[in-house]
């Protein structure tokens, strides 16, 4: 059984520890649990490991976000992976810093990697799961915001919600999603 975790972010120097590429740090944390090292390869990066005799696929796509969607196609294709094998980790202005929300299908409220993916897969039937970076921005700023830095209190609580996340991912490919949505959901 094979799965696909993707980490939505922008690929460049630039962008590396803003809150848009929480996904990014979220499956590389997922890579390294699963002592398994990125490579270059077509849309982006791929880390290949087992996860309790399954095989799992961690992509962070190079395709800046708006494209992310062909990433995840090329993939999913690629390796005959199914839809309901395939999980999003994407940042989520809707929740507060570090929540955890894990669906089965959705919007993409607002998110253009999520936006792409939709398009591009023509359904909002896959696991997605977000994690909450808050709205703490002056109208108009939303942008800044989340291309922006973590603060302080959010760098010093980072680690450990990478970590949940983490561990919600690798319970998707072994629990299923109901039953990670049971134990991680709001945590």
């Amino acid at each position: 059984m094979k799965y696909l975790i993707v980490g939505l972010g922008n690929k460049g120097p630039e962008y590396e520890n803003t809150r848009h590429n929480i996904g990014f740090k979220v499956a590389e944390k997922i890579a390294e649990t699963l002592e398994a090292s990125f490579n270059t390869t077509n849309f982006g990066w791929m880390a290949e490991g087992k996860y309790k005799g399954r095989k799992v696929l961690v992509l962070k796509p190079d395709t800046y976000m708006n494209l992310s969607g062909n990433a995840v196609k090329f993939w999913m294709q690629k390796e005959n992976i199914p839809l309901e094998n395939v999980l999003i980790i994407t940042d989520d202005l809707a929740l507060p810093f570090g929540t955890l929300r894990m669906k089965m299908k959705g919007s993409d409220a607002g998110h253009n990697g999520l936006k792409s993916i939709n398009e591009v897969l023509q359904t909002q039937n896959y696991a997605r799961l977000r994690f909450g970076i808050s709205a703490d921005f002056s109208e108009g700023r939303q942008v800044d915001y989340v291309l922006g830095t973590w603060n302080e209190e959010e760098s010093e609580k980072l680690g450990e919600r990478i970590e949940k996340f983490s561990k919600a991912s690798l319970s998707f490919v072994f629990a299923g999603i109901g039953n990670t949505m049971s134990s991680f959901n709001g945590k």
